[in-house]
């Protein structure tokens, strides 16, 4: 489905080309996913090349040692150019400024005299928006057919720096991964190729290779040769390493360097070759015709001015890409380069990280899964000793990572021409953007706002079935609440703070109430007012999720746009654009945001103004002004700290500092709690810090998962197996609304005394603030510390929020949730489950032990595949301790680590350069007890002595004497 739209979308790109090229898996997508395998096989490489030469970084995984670099060289194209050559920016006599880097080809720097090829690379500035990369090297045709080929060879020779490593690769290596006769060819080419002894660089002439088209003539491959009467140099040396490098500038230094560039005309197939990387287009077929001349002008390249321009040269991420349709890159080799050259720059540039699977990792954890899924037949993760528990989990997860993240936004297939991307917004390197935007800096719209979901199971679209069995019935058998079931090991903090975080992460963008709504028809003899005083209808409808994509058989959406960042950067504090961003901090661009006597300023709407605001009430106001308050405790101590930092800078840092301690809040603290166990603890503990010091743990990392020695903050960014994002299933695990109590009992933190008790539609909506503000934060936070959230289970849906009002409409929110899930293509439960990797349920009865519950299911639901996603997640009996299910727990642990792993800013970037030394000291010392304390100092007594603030709090009583717990 998804590659159907992909090829759909890049159908006019692919008819362009069409009799010319032939796609690895006979498909655009098909070859772009295998040449973005190739592409990460060639960041393993250059980071082979960096272990064995001992680089302070990572090098260009070819032509790393650069012999010039100059800006000023002209392009002038001849006067009685061809008429049919005439295209685009080639037009008789027109003259362009030209970047020129000439290299030697191997990715290690070696001395000039070890046999080598050479390249060319040029960048002819047409225009501030046009520019047109050329690039070669100095032997007409490439050692490899084939991108597949050209990195086998790669990955064979990386980092052979003695003839014996040489001779394995060639003779060992690479036989193993080509075959033998194919190697045998390749070693002929190469051979060919590297025993030219050069001379210099301005002798030489350098072939593209690869074909590219030139408007109206079609393919062309084009050459670079030394113009007639070239002065000559002196033989090659034998000692000096760099003598290419002393003779260009020596002759540089007299007169100026003078190439002609020429073009050879497609024939057809079988002489002239597309595809075919390693063919040659001889000259007798395909004439070369002169077009144009380069000059290098004399200079001398012995100045600090000379050398600071070839350093900025040598910086530059150079692809044949950079150019415009007219002048696409044509065939297999060409076609690679782009995910070839973009993940090698990005990589060298420290935009974009692979991290290598140890061998033994790959073997033992191999093993592992397979024993694991083996014992998991029997004995349940969860029940076994925590030691072996912990690597159960540890196997679960990986396979998790290897099966279940699937990309979903629509990537370019064929690869498309581009402008030359304009340089990283140096700020961009130190601070969130307000957007999301430029986290990953080698995809900068990975993650960001408007983002698509993604997906850890393929979408089951089955409209047929939206509304079968009816969802409202649903929720009346088994969601709604009949009494209160209490989660007594958690505090309404716990309930508040996940809606916190999920405004964070999730939110999709919903059509006008009235524009496109769902509508769902209601049980006989039942009728429902949609808006507030309105008229009883027999449908309840509510606004519809606005899809991105639409399915191409002309059905309902398959995927649908985050209108929040995916990334962790507190956005429901700081807002998700820069608009709102910048209407939050207090006047004149100052750092803080604004608060009113302590609290949030409030809008016309009576609702506070703050990052995210919907679906308002009590505990939200309380978690907003709370970390509102913290920003600003932040602010002032940067401020006090280095008092030069700029009120911007402030800001920004102040926003990564309270965001990495969100982060570390919920990963150490609210996690925990929620999932009360031991081995949970020590996890998510790793996840942040790094395993326990025991021996014995660490032994089995170092065999498992050597990555998890450290806790993420000290690792590289990671994606796996798919570009980041969060996912369609992720929000589904995250309805947890029977957290929710349907009332709350207001207390005086000091006296424990019932001051009111109030229901959920008087401390929500417009109503919050008034009571929050008349509580206090510190009375505030007190009650809702010593009061239970409700359990995540059957039976348990808030009252209240099954008419709910909301932007102009009443809705059932329970059903809302039934049939979004429906809608966005989330397998139901059982199709859910098993790809998770448990075993499918059978029969109703292994849901659920309860009789009455097992009755209602078989009178609702055909048959155990029909069971909602929400209502089996609810019914099935979590594991001890849980305060969800087993199923949920493995989208948990898949994307629970992956948010931090995938962030910039929580793993690379997470530095004392950036985060200030202030800063991470702050978040190392901090969590949510120290939060609260510091804005409501008068709570000490009653905060947990030995758990988290999500914890059930102690009662206060006044003289000794127990709380009055009267109502009133």
């Amino acid at each position: 489905m998804y590659e159907t739209r992909r090829q759909e979308r890049t159908v006019g790109r692919a008819l362009s080309v069409a009799g010319y090229e032939r796609y690895v898996g006979g498909s655009p997508e098909a070859e772009r996913v295998h040449f973005e395998k190739l592409a990460r096989d060639i960041m393993r490489v250059q980071l082979k090349i960096r272990k064995r030469g001992g680089a302070a970084g990572i090098e260009r995984a070819f032509h790393a040692k650069a012999i010039l670099g100059i800006e000023n060289a002209r392009l002038t194209f001849r006067p009685d150019l061809p008429d049919d050559l005439r295209a685009g920016f080639a037009q008789p006599g027109a003259d362009y400024p030209v970047i020129v880097r000439l290299s030697n080809a191997a990715g290690a720097r070696q001395p000039d005299f070890t046999p080598d090829l050479r390249g060319a690379a040029l960048r002819i500035q047409v225009g501030p928006d046009e520019a047109h990369d050329l690039l070669m090297t100095n032997y007409p045709v490439s050692h490899a057919r084939n991108a597949r080929e050209f990195v086998s060879f790669a990955q064979a020779m990386a980092g052979a720096d003695t003839n014996l490593r040489k001779a394995v690769g060639l003779f060992v290596k690479l036989p193993a991964a080509v075959g033998w006769s194919t190697a045998t060819r390749m070693r002929r080419n190469v051979t060919a190729g590297t025993r030219h002894k050069v001379r210099s660089l301005a002798l030489e002439t350098y072939w593209s290779r690869g074909a590219i088209l030139w408007g109206e003539a079609g393919p062309v491959r084009f050459r670079l040769r030394p113009a007639a009467g070239a002065p000559a140099a002196p033989p090659p040396s034998q000692t000096d390493p760099d003598y290419l490098t002393h003779e260009i500038s020596a002759r540089l230094a007299g007169s100026d360097i003078v190439f002609e560039l020429a073009v050879q005309r497609y024939v057809d197939p079988a002489r002239t070759p597309i595809e075919d990387g390693a063919a040659d287009w001889a000259d007798e077929d395909a004439p070369a015709v002169p077009v144009a001349t380069l000059t290098i002008p004399r200079q001398d390249l012995d100045t600090a001015e000379a050398r600071t321009i070839a350093a900025g040269v040598d910086g530059i991420a150079f692809d044949p890409w950079n150019t415009t349709d007219e002048f696409r890159p044509l065939g297999n080799m060409n076609r690679a380069r782009k995910a070839a050259y973009e993940a090698s720059s990005a990589h060298r540039r420290g935009f974009r990280f692979i991290t290598p699977t140890p061998k033994r990792n790959v073997a033992a954890s191999g093993l592992l899964r397979a024993g694991f899924r083996a014992l998991n037949r029997r004995v349940p993760w969860h029940r076994l000793p925590t030691a072996v528990g912990l690597l159960n989990v540890e196997a679960l997860r990986q396979e998790l990572r290897e099966r279940n993240l699937i990309d979903t936004e629509v990537r370019e297939a064929p690869p498309a021409a581009r402008p030359v991307p304009p340089p990283i917004d140096e700020e961009l390197r130190v601070r969130r953007s307000y957007d999301g935007t430029y986290n990953d800096l080698s995809a900068p719209a990975m993650g960001s706002l408007g983002s698509a979901f993604g997906r850890n199971l393929a979408p089951v679209h089955q409209p047929r079935l939206f509304n079968e069995p009816n969802p409202v019935i649903v929720s009346r058998e088994l969601l709604h609440r009949r009494t209160f079931i209490p989660a007594r090991s958690l505090n309404i903090i716990a309930a508040a703070w996940i809606q916190f975080q999920v405004h964070d992460w999730v939110a999709h963008k919903r059509y006008s109430p009235g524009t496109k709504d769902v509508e769902v028809p209601l049980p006989p003899g039942m009728t429902w007012r949609n808006t507030p005083g309105g008229e009883a209808e027999r449908v309840m409808r509510f606004a519809g999720d606005e899809g991105v994509h639409p399915d191409e058989a002309g059905g309902p959406p398959v995927l649908f746009s985050n209108t929040a960042s995916h990334w962790w950067d507190g956005s429901e504090v700081y807002g998700g654009d820069e608009t709102m961003a910048r209407s939050l901090r207090e006047p004149d661009g100052g750092a803080a945001l604004r608060l009113e006597s302590g609290h949030l300023p409030v809008d016309a709407t009576g609702i506070p103004v703050t990052g995210f605001r919907e679906n308002w009430w009590f505990g939200l106001s309380v978690m907003h002004t709370l970390f509102a308050r913290e920003h600003n405790a932040v602010c002032d101590a940067l401020r006090s700290e280095y008092p030069r930092m700029d009120e911007d800078s402030v800001y920004h840092t102040a926003r990564l500092i309270v965001s990495a301690l969100i982060a570390k809040i919920h990963t150490v603290e609210w996690t925990p709690a929620i999932l009360a166990t031991d081995l949970i603890k020590i996890g998510l503990t790793a996840n942040w810090s790094g395993p326990p010091r025991n021996w014995l743990t660490r032994l089995g990392l170092w065999l498992v998962d050597e990555h998890a020695l450290t806790g993420i903050p000290g690792t590289l960014p990671d994606h796996h197996t798919a570009p980041y994002s969060l996912t369609e299933d992720f929000v589904t695990v995250y309805r947890m609304h029977p957290l929710v109590p349907d009332d709350f009992e207001m207390a005086d933190h000091a006296s424990g005394r019932t001051l009111r008790t109030l229901g959920f539609n008087d401390v929500q909506g417009s109503a919050t603030e008034g009571v929050v503000r008349d509580l206090g934060l510190t009375n505030s936070l007190y009650s809702l510390g010593t009061a239970n959230p409700g359990a995540i289970t059957l039976y348990n849906y808030p009252r209240a929020l099954q008419a709910f009002e909301r932007d102009g409409e009443v809705i059932d929110l329970s059903v809302v949730d039934l049939v979004r899930t429906r809608r966005r293509g989330v397998p139901r439960y059982n199709d859910f489950r098993a790809g998770l990797h448990k075993p499918r349920i059978r029969r109703f009865e292994e849901l659920s032990a309860d009789p009455e519950t097992v009755a209602r299911l078989k009178d609702l639901y055909r048959t155990v595949d029909d069971i909602d996603t929400m209502v089996g997640l609810f019914a099935e009996n979590p594991p001890e301790g849980f305060g969800f299910s087993d199923t949920a727990f493995r989208i948990f642990i898949l994307m629970a680590s992956r948010r931090l792993q995938s962030d910039r800013f929580l793993t690379v970037d997470f530095r004392p350069e950036i985060y200030t030394p202030l800063g991470l000291d702050w978040i190392e010392r901090n969590g949510m007890t120290s939060v609260i304390l510091r804005h409501c100092p008068e709570l000490a007594a009653v905060l947990p002595r030995t758990t988290s603030a999500f914890a059930p709090w102690r009662p206060a009583a006044a003289d000794g004497h127990a709380p009055d717990i009267r109502r009133g």
